[in-house]
Formats: C-alpha cells, structure tokens, sequence
C-alpha cells in the first residue's frame, strides 16, 4: 500500500469531511429545544428520536470505523472465524425487540439516562449501581480509542502521517459535540450511512471483476491460507463452539454498552425501538458483503504490512484517486458518530452515577448538562492520548476485554425489568465474580478471549465472556438464596 500524498483523494476527503463539520454545528439548531442546559436534551437528544432517525444513529455506532476496518482484516487473517459477527447481529435484533422496549419504559418513566440510574431505581444500592457506571465507562474508553485506529488507516493511505490531523479531526469533534450534543452523531449518521453503503456496494459489485470474478477471490484466498498455514475459507470442526459461543455472548454484550443503550433511551416509543429491531439488520447485509473484503484482499496480491491496511489498500489499488477519497472519508466519518455517542454515553454515566452520586447530590439540571459536556472532552483527549503514546496493542486487548466486563452487567440491568426476586448483594457478588474471574481466563490464556473445555471427550473453546456471565448468574442466585429475607409468618 503507497503512502504518497494524494492531492485529488485528500480534497474529496476534505469537502466531505468539511461537509459533517458544517452539519455538526447546524445540529445544535436542529430542532432546537427551549435550552440545552439539561441532560435530557444534550445527551438524549430529548428522548424524541424517530424511527429513521434512530436506525441512522443506532446503525451509525453499532457499525464503527474500526467495524469496517477490523472485521475484513480479521477475515484475511484467519479466514471464516472472521465472519462471526454476522450471526452476532442477527442474533442482537431479537434480544432487542423484546428487551428494550420494557427498559426504554423504565427509563422513560423514571427520568433514568443510564444503565446506572436503571440499577439504583431498582435496587437502591449504590455500589452495584457503581460497579455498573464503572464497567460501562472502562469498557467504552478503548472503544473510542479504536475509532481512531480505523481513522488512523485511512489517513496513513491518503498520505496525512502523524499524529495532528488525527488530532484536528478529534478536535472538530469535540467542539460540535460540546455544543449540539446527541443532536450532532444523530444528524451526521445520515450523511456517514449513505455513504459507507454507497462505497460498500461499489466495492462487492466492481472490486471482483477487477479480480476475475467470486471464483477467482474465494480459490485465491484458499489458496493464501494454504500456504501460510493457518486460516481457512470454512470453519473447521474445532471452531463450531468457539464461532457459535462467541457470537451469542457478543450479541447479549452489544447493547449493555452506554453508546447503544443511549440511541435506545433518546428514542421516542418503545415501538420505535421495535421497528428499528425489524429494519437495522439491514445492516447485518452490509456487513456481510464488507466482510467479503478480506477474501478479495488476498486476490488483489495486496503489499500490506498489517491486514488493518487491507481495506484501504483495496479501494486505493483498484479505484479512481476520487473514490478512494469517498471512501476514505465514509470510514474516517464512521469514527466520528459512534466515537460521539460513546463519549456522551460515557460521560451521561460519570455525571449521574459518580458526580451527582457522591460529589454534588444538589446538582441543577444546567450542572448536569456542564459536566456531562466538559466530562465528554477530557474522555475524547483520553482517547487520542492512549493513541498518541501507547501501542495500538494496548487498545485492542483493553476493547477485548471490554466486552467480557459489560457483558458483566447484564444480570443487574435486565433481570430486574421481569422479576423483583434478586437483590442487590447476589448481583453486586456476581458481577464481581464474572468480572474478575473473566479478566483472570483471558490474562492466562495470553489476552485470548478463548478457554479450552474438555468433558472427558475432546477439548473444545468456548467464549469466555459467557463462562463468566454463568458463574455471574450462579453466585447473584446463590448469594440471594442466602440474603433474601425470610418471610414473615401470617
């Protein structure tokens, strides 16, 4: 892949770029509320998202930059394992068509803007209702600091090395969102969605009869694995369980995160939350055909020196200079949405679960929306300071482990939306065990999200974010059989 400066590549890039910019700030006069001295307003965009405007804005930070960076290079990596993610959102839709409407509601009824507010309505433990702010906030943190990583590739192939337009991007971002709040990713969203899926689809149709048509990507790509060794076209009998475990616990994991549980609580209904269930898979389509990138990879021969680069590689080799442009600035404005929401879902959780918490109880609304607004920039520095200075590595396990801790959260957050039976200790002493046992399975086994089972017969893997959600369960019911009060006698 060439790193030249582009000169008609880098001015498609900047007038789309430039484009969002402008949109960005509009937002905050986008169906301007009375004041936006309220967290209500700035971080849930007033609880009065549409349909339309909520499958933009859900899609937009459920399927990131580092999405479409990430998931083709990790099928030219290892092959068909990659392709996980496609029955990880397909199984999601379900777990939110019928679980989100009922905690929507919670959250409508009560004034709640996070998963932490939903704990403390139900179960008035302060401490369960920080371990689940806490495991929210840690796990979102290297989430955003992907979104740079996929930024960062783009920029590398349009030849703007170093850390300052990285630097510049993250800055734009964090003026507009200061000032339009939620109402900033939301408006943007239509402008990045059509354009991942214009690119997306140019990319399937033209790319493989640049490449000698589907026959010719699929036997190319076989044919890499082959020789290097490792990898594979289908799954091989040993990956069934890990593919499968994986995907279930990814799925139950994906909206526990505060970026997607803010685009459910900023909707209108809960029958908005039902329709969008019905039409993001969508998404899952797009996400199949991008995945088929990394197959093509290997049948354009590509000169790559880590598979992060092969999506940009692509779309520079076998492009116009203008498309490649096009492209580059979808994905470089696939990290702007969900990096936004993530940091106003983060920042939503540090002001009502720890500042209003334990700092000011007496807190004004205007004070809420302050430090949600001021908390959401120093998360963004934090992000591109873990880019600037410490190894992408260092981001990638932290995001692994990311999605073992919030799954962690589950039992807390939905058991409690069906049933008044457990109570705060029992989940208070699961999450400590699923996320400490958790984090100690993947430091044994190397930073791998893996743990070999066998039962007598032959060994097999299985996903450790679901080990340690079951050991989760097991202690919250144990603890509980043993704290629940006995009833008194008639």
């Amino acid at each position: 892949m060439t790193t030249n400066l582009d000169p008609v590549a880098v001015s498609v890039f900047v007038f789309f770029f430039a484009l969002v910019t402008v949109l960005g700030f509009i937002a905050s006069r986008w169906r301007a509320p009375k004041t936006m001295a309220h967290i209500d307003e700035w971080g849930l965009g007033g609880r009065n998202f549409g349909t339309w405007i909520t499958w933009f804005l859900v899609g937009g930070d459920f399927y990131t930059a580092y999405t479409v960076i990430a998931v083709p290079a990790l099928v030219y990596a290892v092959g068909a394992y990659g392709f996980f993610a496609l029955p990880y959102t397909i199984i999601v839709y379900p777990f939110v068509f019928m679980v989100m409407p009922l905690l929507w509601k919670r959250a409508k009824d009560n004034g709640y803007v996070t998963a932490g507010d939903v704990v403390f309505g139900q179960y008035g433990s302060r401490g369960l209702e920080l371990a689940v702010a806490l495991t929210g906030v840690i796990a979102t943190m290297p989430y955003i600091a992907l979104q740079l990583v996929g930024m960062a590739a783009v920029l590398q192939a349009l030849g703007l090395t170093g850390e300052l337009p990285l630097a510049v991007a993250f800055v734009i971002l964090a003026l507009y969102t200061y000032s339009a709040g939620l109402r900033a990713p939301a408006l943007i969203a239509f402008v990045k969605d059509i354009m991942i899926y214009i690119a997306v689809i140019a990319a399937v149709a033209l790319i493989p009869s640049k490449l000698g048509g589907y026959a010719n990507v699929f036997a190319s790509a076989d044919a890499a694995f082959k020789a290097k060794g490792s990898g594979n076209l289908l799954l091989g009998g040993n990956q069934y369980v890990a593919y499968a475990t994986l995907a279930l616990g990814s799925a139950l994991a994906a909206f526990m995160y505060p970026h997607t549980l803010t685009g459910i609580f900023a909707s209108n209904s809960g029958n908005t939350i039902r329709k969008n269930a019905v039409m993001l898979p969508a998404y899952t389509l797009l996400l199949g055909l991008l995945a088929l990138l990394g197959y093509m990879g290997h049948a354009a021969h590509l000169n790559v020196s880590s598979p992060n680069q092969v999506v940009p590689a692509l779309f520079q080799t076998l492009f116009p200079s203008w498309f490649a442009g096009f492209a580059f600035a979808a994905i470089a404005i696939g990290a702007l949405v969900p990096a936004a929401v993530m940091s106003i879902g983060a920042s939503n959780l540090f002001t009502r679960n720890f500042w209003k918490a334990y700092v000011n109880p007496q807190v004004t609304d205007a004070g809420e929306a302050k430090v949600a607004k001021v908390t959401s920039l120093i998360i963004k520095i934090g992000a591109l300071l873990v880019i600037a200075f410490l190894p992408t590595q260092f981001a990638l396990d932290l995001q692994l482990l990311g999605g073992i801790w919030i799954l962690q959260t589950l039992p807390a957050l939905v058991f409690g939306l069906y049933s008044n039976w457990f109570r705060a200790p029992g989940l208070l002493a699961g999450w400590l065990v699923g996320f400490c046992g958790g984090t100690y399975l993947v430091w044994i086994n190397g930073l791998k999200p893996l743990q070999a089972i066998s039962l007598g017969g032959a060994p097999f893997t299985v996903y450790i974010g679901l080990l340690a959600l079951a050991a989760n369960v097991v202690v919250a019911v144990l603890v509980n059989l043993v704290t629940v009060p006995a009833r008194k006698p008639a």
